[in-house]
C-alpha cells in the first residue's frame, strides 16, 4: 500500500496503492482482501498495528459519499490472474469497467458478450488487448448486407493438385472473435452463428470442424442508427450470456486517454511491446473448469429461479427470460466468486450480473415502449421485489 494504515473505532482506512483513494473496511477485515470502491483494484487489508496515519492530502482526496470496499476471500490463482489481467488492460485501455469485467466472466465460464456502444470507445483495441494478455487468437468480422454465411465459416475450395475439395477454414477459426456491428447482416448470415455460439463447432457439407477452445464470440451494435440494420432473433440473443452497455468516458477517463493515446505511436508496436501475456488457453480451460466447483446455496439456486421465473409475469414484459438465463447466471456467479478469492458465491453476486444476463432476453409490451419505459430500471424493480435469501 502507499501509505500505512490507520485504525478509526472499528474501522481500519488505507489508501489503495492504484488510486490512492482512501479505503475503510470493519476493523475484522484485518488481513484480508478488499475492492477498492473508486478503480475496483484488489487490494490486501493491512493490520491495524501499524503506527502511522495517512497524509491529510490523501484523507482530503477522498470523496464524501464513497462506497465502502467489499471485503472479499483469500488469493487464489484466479483472483490473482483476475487482479493481474486488470491491471494490464488498464495499460491501454481506460475505464469501461464492466465490459472488462463481463468480458473476463463470460471468458472464464464459456459463454459470449453482446456490446451496444457507439463507434469509437474501444472496442477493438480491447479485444486485440484481451487476446494478447490471455495469450489467444484474435479475429475479426466486419458485418455487412452481404455477408454470407460462408464468408464467416469457410468453404470448400477445389484444389487443383489433388481434383478435390479442401475446406478452408473461415475467420470463425479463433479464440476471440469481433463480430463488429453484427446487426447490419441479414438473418440467414446471423443463422451461421447459432451453431457456433452454442456448439463450438462447424458444420459444413456435413463434415464437424471442432473450434479450439476458450471461444468467445464479442458482437457490437450501434444503438442509433436503424437505418439498414436487421433486429437478432431471439434465438440468437440468447446465446449471449451477456449485454453490456459501454458508454462515453468520464471527464478524467477521455482525459487520460488522449495522454495514453494522442501521439502518433504504433498500436500493434505497443501491444507487442507493452503488454505480457499472462496465461494461456490450457490455464484457462481448466481455471474454467475448476470454477465449476464454486459453491452454490440451494438458496441461492432458488433466488435465480424466482428471479428468472418472474419475468414471464411481468407485467411491463410481453417475453421474459428462458432458463438458459437461468443457467447463465449459475455459471456467472461461480466465476465472479473465484474472481473474488470466494469458493462460494453470495446473494450480491446473483445482483451484480443480473441486469447485464437479463437485458436482452426480455421484450417490452408495446405500452411500456409508448411509456418510453428503460428495461434496466424495470429489471431493478423486478429484482428489489424477491427477498433475498440468507446464507449460512
Amino acid at each position: 500500500m502507499n501509505n500505512p494504515p490507520e485504525s478509526a473505532g472499528e474501522k481500519i482506512r488505507f489508501s489503495c496503492s492504484q488510486c490512492s483513494q482512501i479505503i475503510s473496511v470493519p476493523l475484522d477485515s484485518a488481513g484480508k482482501r478488499a475492492k477498492c470502491p473508486h478503480c475496483e483494484t484488489i487490494a490486501a487489508i493491512p493490520a491495524t498495528s501499524a503506527p502511522a496515519a495517512p497524509p491529510a492530502a490523501a484523507i482530503e482526496a477522498t470523496p464524501v459519499s464513497a462506497p465502502a470496499a467489499v471485503a472479499t476471500g483469500v488469493e487464489t490463482e484466479t483472483s490473482k490472474l483476475y487482479d493481474s489481467i486488470r491491471r494490464e488492460v488498464a495499460k491501454v485501455f481506460v475505464g469501461q469497467d464492466e465490459l472488462v469485467e463481463g468480458t473476463l466472466i463470460a471468458i472464464f465460464s464459456g459463454g459470449h458478450v453482446l456490446i451496444e456502444s457507439v463507434p469509437g470507445l474501444g472496442k477493438t483495441l480491447f479485444v486485440r488487448t484481451i487476446g494478447k494478455i490471455l495469450g489467444c487468437d484474435f479475429g475479426r468480422i466486419q458485418f455487412t448486407a452481404d455477408l454470407m454465411p460462408s464468408d464467416i465459416t469457410g468453404a470448400p475450395v477445389f484444389n487443383m493438385k489433388t481434383s478435390e475439395f479442401d475446406f478452408r477454414p473461415g475467420p470463425v477459426f479463433t479464440q476471440l472473435l469481433l463480430a463488429d456491428e453484427i446487426n447490419r447482416s441479414p438473418a440467414k448470415t446471423h443463422a451461421a452463428l447459432l451453431e457456433i455460439m452454442q456448439e463450438k463447432r462447424v458444420t459444413v457439407d456435413g463434415t464437424t470442424h471442432q473450434l479450439d477452445l476458450p471461444f468467445l464470440v464479442l458482437a457490437t451494435q450501434n444503438p442509433l442508427e436503424s437505418e439498414g440494420t436487421y433486429s437478432l432473433p431471439e434465438a440468437q440473443l440468447d446465446r449471449f450470456m451477456f449485454k453490456l452497455i459501454a458508454d462515453y468516458p468520464s471527464e478524467q477517463q477521455e482525459a487520460n486517454i488522449l495522454a495514453m493515446h494522442g501521439g502518433q505511436a504504433n498500436l500493434d508496436l505497443t501491444l507487442e511491446e507493452g503488454i505480457q501475456t499472462l496465461t494461456n488457453p490450457e490455464q484457462i480451460n481448466r481455471l474454467t473448469r475448476e470454477n465449476a466447483a464454486m459453491r452454490v446455496d440451494p438458496l441461492l439456486i432458488d433466488y435465480i429461479n424466482k428471479i428468472v421465473r418472474l419475468t414471464r409475469r411481468w407485467p411491463q414484459f410481453y417475453m421474459g427470460a428462458s432458463p438458459r438465463a437461468g443457467i447463465s447466471m449459475m455459471q456467472g456467479i461461480r466465476t465472479l466468486a473465484a474472481f473474488n478469492g470466494r469458493d462460494f458465491a453470495v446473494p450480491d453476486d446473483v445482483v451484480h450480473i443480473a441486469k447485464s444476463i437479463l437485458r436482452h432476453r426480455v421484450i417490452l409490451t408495446a405500452e411500456a415502449e409508448v411509456e418510453g419505459q428503460q428495461i434496466d430500471t424495470l429489471l431493478d424493480e423486478l429484482i428489489r421485489t424477491i427477498e433475498v435469501p440468507r446464507i449460512k
